[in-house]
């Protein structure tokens, strides 16, 4: 679950973090005949909402905390049913061990009555 967290915020510093530069040469000719190159270079952040990003982030992590719970409740009621199913297991094999005693007294009690 903390990777998701990790992963979430990674992106979200990644896209905010994101200009654009643009540089853009502008050619003049002055009134002598001579020729001037400037270069100018603008940047433009995206167009980026940083309160839309967080409300994502945010909502995210109550998304990933809710599946965490429900793992924990999944887990827990496993759990629950293995012991059960253990405990199941358990009596019937004791049951099986008491059947088996008798017959085998049984077998014992008819060998000697021969």
């Amino acid at each position: 679950m903390k990777n998701y967290m990790i992963i979430a915020a990674a992106v979200s510093l990644a896209l905010i973090s994101c200009k654009k530069a643009e540089k853009r040469t502008e050619i003049t000719e002055n009134p002598d005949g001579s020729v001037t190159a400037t270069t100018v270079e603008t940047e433009k952040s995206t167009s980026l909402d940083s309160a839309r990003i967080n409300e994502t982030v945010e909502k995210a992590k109550e998304r990933l905390n809710s599946a965490g719970e429900k793992i924990d409740d999944a887990a827990d009621k496993a759990g629950h049913e293995l012991r059960k199913a253990g405990e199941e297991v358990k009596d019937a094999a004791a049951k099986g061990a008491e059947k088996v005693e008798k017959g085998a007294e049984k077998v014992k009690d008819d060998l000697q009555k021969k």
